[in-house]
């Protein structure tokens, strides 16, 4: 959250990022999932993984591929340009319906006609003037799907939302404590979140099979025990998310989130792992399993 304070300025446009830049390529890449990504939340002793952690990273991924139309262009017409994967204050969403790759729905990201709400977007900035697109018309009409499903009440009006409520930034982003009021709410969360996503009508029109075949969902991530995921340590921690996305969160607070879980789950059974992280080194993994035992006992 401060990083983005801290670079509000050049969010203002491409030029403020780069002066040079006269036209904007955005470009989507699909990870629309082949199950219903909230079929786990019936199954309290496993974690769920959001949708777009559940294969390889995307940075790499798409990276990969604007680089190599980047190749193109530049054999094309001769100019200076730059990539830009989710790594800088470049305000992918409004750039993309500018483009009229879709446009931002009211849970705030980008929802496409052909693709709905799984679309990971990416932008190439160029010194190139290129004649623009039709920018993407707002089609969410009265719906309401992804403001009701929000468990934690994260959107205070349509297309805005409170990263502070958000159970997708509480699980990534955020370092500390999971404030008190959002645990029970999280439910078996614990990395991410696709309600919102997910209940969007327009995921109708998506299809697996449009799907980049690198975010296809790796078996150890799409249903991971709670109990397995509480045992980790950091090696233990890379060796199971090496090349995924997750790992940049790291093992203490991927065990915090485990553990929120755990006490949400109702089994005493994870009593005497949690038992053990009473004493461990992380203060955010022992607030955790503090509170998660108490959840227990209260269900005994």
């Amino acid at each position: 959250m401060g990083w983005m304070e801290e670079r509000a300025a050049q969010r203002a446009g491409p030029q403020a990022l780069w002066p040079d830049a006269r036209s904007v390529i955005s470009l989507g890449m699909s990870y629309a999932p082949g199950h219903d990504p909230l079929a786990l939340a019936d199954v309290p002793d496993r974690g769920r993984i959001s949708v777009y952690a559940q294969g390889q990273d995307y940075h790499d991924i798409v990276k990969k591929a604007l680089k190599a139309l980047a190749r193109w262009m530049v054999e094309q017409a001769p100019s200076a340009l730059k990539v830009f994967v989710d790594t800088a204050p470049v305000m992918e969403k409004p750039l993309g319906q500018q483009a009229g790759l879709g446009w931002q729905g009211k849970h705030t990201n980008l929802v496409s006609r052909a693709h709905g709400s799984w679309l990971f977007l990416g932008a190439i900035y160029t010194t190139l003037d290129l004649e623009a697109d039709a920018p993407g018309e707002d089609r969410c009409g009265r719906c309401t799907a992804c403001q009701t499903a929000c468990p934690t009440n994260a959107f205070p009006a349509p297309y805005t939302l409170d990263a502070r409520r958000c159970i997708s930034y509480l699980t990534i982003e955020h370092k500390g404590p999971i404030p008190h009021e959002f645990r029970r709410a999280m439910g078996n969360r614990i990395y991410g979140c696709d309600d919102c996503l997910a209940v969007c009508p327009w995921n109708k029109f998506a299809s697996a099979a449009a799907a980049n075949r690198a975010f296809a969902p790796r078996a150890e991530l799409v249903a991971p025990r709670l109990a397995d995921l509480l045992a980790l340590d950091d090696a233990g921690f890379r060796q199971v998310f090496s090349g995924s996305p997750i790992k940049r969160i790291g093992r203490d607070r991927m065990v915090r989130n485990a553990a929120i879980a755990a006490g949400n789950s109702g089994d005493a059974a994870l009593r005497p792992v949690l038992m053990r992280l009473l004493d461990d080194a992380s203060d955010v993994v022992r607030d955790a399993a503090g509170w998660a035992l108490a959840q227990l006992s209260g269900a005994a």
